[in-house]
């Protein structure tokens, strides 16, 4: 693989899962946390370069996301999977439609057939009316590179439990959330990284995530310079505690973290 060198600008819009932190109703330590970096809103990234601002997934809190750190334009949305923590705010798009037309979506077939079951107003031209958002979907094929604002984009396919998720590499950043397993041949892609996300749900082991042991070995098998866990738990532990187990090289994301390449 050929990967090209760009100033890369990776904000973590959120970094918690699908119910978020604090979760509604629990009396669980971390949900009543005063250290900001226990709040995790649902898991997502915004990735710059040039005058370029793409998003990773698009869950429930996007509208919130977007207005706290000011994204004004939004050139395209890559989705990992179809579950709603990381699709179910697709209609807040919508401003971004009203200033610029349609907005490019990326994923799987399978994914993109799920939103036009669930936004049939949005994906599906027959059901639309007046002020709905509209995109422009593209169909991920996983094997193959594909162009999107002038750059390379890799897919790279994990298994969540049985269910093939996507995770893309650009430049020498690469983010994998809601993944199990991962195959030799899709983790050769990612090869000579600066800065790797990974989920890493808890401590315990799970069926369809990564637990914390499980993704600090897989972190030190790819060996990218710097790794960041995201779709954190409350169940993992405090922010502070948790950051004190971890290798030198692999940190624990948190909201609106944002890292430089």
């Amino acid at each position: 693989y050929l990967y090209i060198n760009l100033f890369l600008k990776i904000t973590f819009l959120g970094t918690g899962t699908s119910q978020g932190i604090p979760i509604i109703g629990s009396d669980h330590p971390v949900c009543h946390s005063d250290d900001p970096r226990d709040k995790r809103l649902r898991t997502s990234a915004l990735v710059q370069w040039d005058d370029y601002s793409i998003v990773i997934d698009c869950g429930p809190d996007f509208r919130q996301q977007m207005l706290h750190n000011s994204i004004d334009r939004l050139d395209a949305i890559l989705f990992t999977h179809e579950h709603a923590d990381h699709t179910a705010g697709l209609d807040d798009i919508r401003p971004f439609f009203f200033r610029q037309g349609d907005i490019p979506i990326y994923a799987l077939d399978r994914v993109i057939d799920n939103l036009t079951q669930r936004f049939g107003y949005i994906l599906n031209s027959v059901d639309k009316y007046p002020g709905a958002p509209a995109v422009q979907p593209h169909p991920v094929d996983p094997t193959t590179t594909f162009q999107l604002c002038q750059q390379h984009i890799i897919p790279v396919v994990g298994q969540h439990h049985q269910l093939t998720v996507l995770g893309y590499r650009v430049g020498s950043f690469a983010y994998l959330t809601d993944i199990k397993t991962i195959a030799d041949d899709e983790r050769q892609k990612l090869s000579g990284l600066d800065v790797l996300v990974l989920n890493a749900l808890r401590e315990e082991p799970h069926h369809s995530h990564l637990n914390l042991a499980e993704a600090i070995d897989l972190a030190q098998q790819i060996g990218a310079k710097n790794t960041y866990f995201t779709h954190i738990s409350h169940h993992l532990g405090f922010h502070a505690d948790v950051q004190q187990k971890l290798p030198k090289s692999v940190h624990l994301a948190y909201d609106n973290l944002s890292i430089t390449i």
